[in-house]
């Protein structure tokens, strides 16, 4: 296989986590890294034995072994340092959300068109077992027509930095754009999305919310002025409907999983992590006049299919299918599309918010503005 040389750029928590998954995967050599922080880029290319450090990171872009970057910096350096980087003629995978607004998102997936370079986001919830077995069984064609869809996400109390986790980065409106709708909302949204097939918004009604007590010097700190628990709707073309609750901090013991409902079954994703969900993934339908919920051994589908599908190791997760992608191995998941019209969706929250009623997608498109920082 080709060996894809990657520059990263932003080694914080997120930059070395990448770092660490990179190093699992066969044919990638991670050849240089960027921060502006000198001492923390010197020592992180010290332990990782990475040749080359920047603090600048039009620096890296120079570097012309480098085939492809990987943006992990936070949400409104998305769209300048995304755009430097295909412009240069370099492939981009980039953190999730896409960026801090619409219109933002929107620039890059326009310079991906125009310089006709991949942009890949990440959006580890595609790669999940769970994903795998629900689109298996919606494309063939077990679940029927679509009709609803559920999205949900859960933290007892879990904000960043108020509660003890992270950097005040992710709190303030104008370094993360937004809270845990942006944060943790965009991997439960794109899931479904993915799922259903990206379907085109028509309206969207939302509310956020900011209601929890935290420490006073850690508000006061951490200029909190994002929501800890959006909730919205969504019509999409078609009579499609999705609704959702996402939660950074809320008063319950927990919340089901996200699900899809068709006319002719059903799905529900387990309600956390792998590992840590109470609930498993579970397919609902009738046989026979017999209503079944049914399990399914998802570890042993996953042996089953890297044992009798070829390049199945190319959808483990969200960087082995960027490298198998850039490998020519097999093409490239719409990440892109999909985190856009997440952004669209969560935009239309906001601005459901702002305005106290539904608004349409025209509305949406129309009021966002950039709210990138320049760099």
């Amino acid at each position: 296989m080709e060996t894809i040389k990657v520059g990263i750029i932003g080694v914080g928590q997120i930059g070395k986590q990448h770092i660490e998954k990179y190093r699992l995967i066969a044919g990638v050599e991670i050849v240089a890294i960027c921060d502006v922080n000198e001492a923390e880029v010197r020592r992180v290319a010290e332990q990782f034995g990475i040749p080359n450090s920047y603090t600048d990171f039009h620096q890296l872009l120079d570097q012309e072994d480098i085939a492809a970057v990987d943006v992990c910096l936070h949400n409104n350096f998305h769209a300048p340092v995304t755009i430097a980087a295909l412009k240069a003629g370099k492939h981009v995978y980039c953190e999730k959300p896409i960026a801090g607004t619409y219109e933002d998102g929107r620039r890059m997936v326009e310079a991906a068109e125009e310089t006709g370079k991949m942009l890949h986001v990440q959006l580890f919830t595609l790669y999940g077992k769970d994903t795998k077995a629900a689109k298996a069984l919606i494309d063939a064609g077990k679940l029927g027509r679509l009709y609803h869809a559920r999205s949900t996400g859960f933290r007892r109390r879990n904000r960043p930095y108020v509660d003890g986790y992270g950097t005040p980065f992710f709190t303030r409106k104008e370094t993360a754009a937004g809270g845990a709708l942006l944060d943790m909302g965009v991997y439960h949204i794109a899931q479904l999305l993915y799922l259903l097939g990206n379907p085109e918004v028509e309206r969207i009604s939302g509310k956020v919310y900011q209601e929890m007590a935290m420490l006073e010097e850690r508000r006061e700190s951490s200029g909190f002025n994002v929501e800890e628990l959006a909730t919205g709707f969504i019509r999409f073309k078609g009579g499609l409907t999705l609704d959702l609750i996402e939660a950074w901090s809320v008063h319950m013991g927990g919340f089901e999983g996200s699900s899809i409902l068709g006319s002719e079954g059903g799905v529900r994703f387990p309600n956390g992590l792998p590992g840590e969900a109470s609930q498993p993934f579970s397919y609902h339908s009738t046989v026979c006049d017999i209503d079944l919920d049914s399990t399914i051994d998802l570890d042993m589908m996953d042996l089953r299919w890297h044992r009798i599908r070829e390049n199945e190791d190319a959808y483990d997760s969200s960087q082995h299918h960027w490298i198998a992608a850039l490998q020519g191995r097999v093409p490239l998941l719409p990440t892109a599309a999909i985190a856009l019209r997440t952004m669209l969706i969560s935009e239309g929250i906001y601005l459901s918010e702002e305005l106290g009623r539904e608004v349409t997608v025209e509305e949406v498109t129309a009021c966002s503005s950039s709210t990138a920082i320049p760099v």
